[in-house]
């Protein structure tokens, strides 16, 4: 298992090589730099902005300033962003807590109501709760999620039930610590259900055809010929396997997540790192879209990590190491 994570993580490396590569080449592909809004104003003086273009190196070419970005990543300095004029890890740490908590709650609210709605439609097969689980799953995957988060400002806007948007209210340090966890709970409750919407309709469909295909196996009739109760052999024999697949498949979720949440934290203003990902790419600040792309693949690559690891715990005939 060690040998195992450590081989994963070793192969990270890279990826994400190549992956600042690609980056650092689509942004110099790019018209412009982030300087062109200052070269326009009059009163920016001339002397200020050849000072930024010498300080950022902005008259090399792309890969001399890739390499003396690596160099820097190499001692622990990602950079400095142009626009906010902080160091870009300081920008990470702010963003990147707000987007895994999103993407968890979003994933466990995907479980908690697929998982349940995938197996009795399996069990009751053709039925009119099947049949309007179906609808609900096509509905919600035809959907686009940037839709659906209109939909969810517009609804908390007209009922006031929700805040539009953001990670706190105004009074959020003059309350207590509960009501600040409360505070943050209710500030996330629309963009989880608008980000899992989604998730939910993928794990349901994959849930009800593995729970229908361990139906008619032949351990199935085993266990009912033992006398074992329906349930027993449903909830806990059939359901044990069928969730395999879907414990797999988490990590592709995570992906669908980090990509959606782009879109779902700009229109619900929700401040994590898809929303810094989008403003640094309209910007141009380069070194912050170099440093929270590659986050964004190591929370991907993590995911696939910690979905491998659940599913060799869940089903003991895998083995990641041979012997």
């Amino acid at each position: 298992m060690l040998f195992f994570i450590i081989r994963r993580f070793v192969t990270m490396i890279p990826l994400l090589l190549g992956i600042s590569v690609l980056v650092f080449v689509l942004m110099a592909i790019a018209p412009g730099d982030f300087l062109d809004v200052a070269r326009t104003q009059e009163d920016i003086p001339a002397e200020y902005i050849e000072r930024m273009e010498e300080e950022f190196a902005l008259g090399e070419p792309w890969h001399t300033r890739y390499f003396i970005w690596l160099g820097n990543v190499v001692q622990g300095n990602l950079g400095e962003s142009w626009i906010y004029r902080v160091p870009v890890t300081e920008l990470l740490w702010q963003r990147i807590p707000a987007t895994l908590v999103l993407s968890a709650l979003s994933i466990m609210f995907a479980l908690c109501v697929a998982i349940p709605m995938g197996v009795l439609a399996a069990i009751y097969k053709d039925s009119i709760f099947d049949r309007i689980s179906s609808m609900f799953a096509y509905a919600a995957l035809s959907i686009p999620e940037f839709f659906l988060a209109l939909l969810a400002v517009m609804f908390a806007a007209q009922t006031g039930w929700f805040p539009t948007g953001g990670l706190s209210s105004v009074e959020h340090e003059f309350m207590s610590f509960w009501g600040r966890m409360a505070d943050y709970a209710h500030h996330l409750v629309l963009p989880t259900i608008v980000l899992g919407m989604g998730s939910v309709a993928s794990y349901m469909r994959i849930m009800r055809a593995n729970f229908l295909d361990y139906i008619r196996s032949d351990f199935v009739t085993t266990a009912r010929a033992k006398g074992l109760g329906e349930g027993r052999v449903m909830f806990v024999h059939v359901l044990r396997n069928a969730i395999n697949p879907l414990v797999s498949a988490s990590g592709f979720i995570l992906a669908t997540l980090l990509s959606g949440s782009i879109l779902v934290e700009n229109v619900m203003n929700y401040p994590g790192l898809g929303q810094l990902i989008f403003e640094a790419l309209m910007r141009q600040d380069e070194f912050v879209v170099v440093a929270a792309v590659m986050m964004g693949c190591v929370m991907l690559m993590l995911g696939n990590l910690i979905a491998d690891l659940l599913l060799a715990w869940s089903d003991p005939r895998i083995r990641l190491e041979k012997n």
